[in-house]
């Protein structure tokens, strides 16, 4: 049966599947990265878990994959095929994409990032299907965003497109990472909720879910916890609207794991805040965890259609 390797690598473990040609998961596994040993080991380790999943397609399936899709954390340069940076794997300008061929004997390798792949798949089969234009945004430990343009997917000129979590929404204010300062994710980032939500209750241990639950049952120092993250996401966000008018805004990450409870309130700030610009459609992510490894098994199909179309005009 025909297939494609997907394999989403995340901080601490990678999720991968085996995907039919019209989508179907023929066979999933997880592994842990291994980023304790080192970045090396992290490569070996993703080499390693490729090669198996080529071989469990070839005894299994009766045809090893005839191509292979990776989502990776970091700085990525799609188009060489390179891991240029990631601050969680300690790996600077790994030639995966080239690595990941010849362990794979050959067959095709798509590279992308994770954020942008698992918006290509929340916008191609998930919660932005059918809509030609959308904004992808994850909220977790940081922000970051993908542009969908007719099915694909932005990565910019040098592979920084769709990182709306550096948009300046409080001029002069917390110092970010980037080295800028009031970044939109040093204030409403799943990390940046947590954080305050700890200050405010004096428990270092309280998270944002746990803020999101007080909001439910009316805490008012909850209430403005989580008002002041969501008013500072509706100005970011408004921000990258008036830029590029999306049709669909596609709202994943932990932070959306809150439901109603989040977008209630967002809904509205968004609403408050637009004049000239058309309102989206505000939803929720559907894909949930698996959208980097079903995104990362859409570009090595999208790899495979690519070479049938040139095999067959040439």
């Amino acid at each position: 049966m025909r297939h494609v390797i997907a394999l989403d690598v995340g901080g601490t473990g990678m999720k991968a599947a085996l995907i039919g040609e019209n989508g179907e998961l023929l066979h999933q596994a997880r592994r842990p990265t291994g980023r304790e040993r080192g970045p090396d080991a992290v490569v070996d380790a993703i080499l390693d878990f490729a090669a198996e999943l080529r071989a469990h397609g070839a005894e299994h399936l009766g045809e090893p994959a005839s191509a292979a899709g990776v989502a990776v954390p970091g700085i990525v340069d799609e188009q060489q095929g390179i891991a240029a940076y990631a601050a969680n794997l300690g790996w600077r300008d790994v030639p995966l994409r080239d690595r990941l061929t010849t362990r794979l004997d050959g067959i095709p390798v798509a590279l992308g990032h994770d954020v942008r792949t698992g918006g290509l798949a929340e916008g191609r089969i998930g919660a932005g299907k059918g809509a030609d234009r959308f904004l992808f945004v994850a909220l977790g430990t940081g922000i970051a965003g993908a542009i969908g343009v007719d099915g694909r997917v932005e990565a910019g000129a040098h592979g920084f497109a769709g990182e709306i979590g550096h948009i300046v929404v409080r001029p002069g204010g917390t110092p970010c990472p980037c080295g800028q300062r009031g970044c939109l994710e040093r204030f409403a980032s799943a990390a940046a909720v947590s954080e305050a939500w700890a200050v405010a209750t004096g428990d270092p241990e309280a998270d944002a879910a746990d803020c999101a639950k007080a909001v439910t049952s009316g805490d008012p120092n909850a209430v403005r916890v989580w008002q002041q993250a969501v008013d500072t996401l509706a100005d970011g966000l408004v921000t990258a609207l008036t830029l590029l008018d999306p049709r669909t805004l596609i709202i994943g990450g932990g932070l959306a794991e809150a439901g109603e409870t989040l977008f209630t309130p967002l809904r509205d700030a968004v609403r408050r805040r637009v004049t000239f610009q058309k309102l989206p459609l505000i939803v929720p992510a559907a894909l949930g965890d698996t959208a980097g490894c079903l995104g990362a098994g859409l570009l090595a199909w999208d790899l495979l259609d690519n070479t049938d179309r040139t095999e067959v005009t040439a």
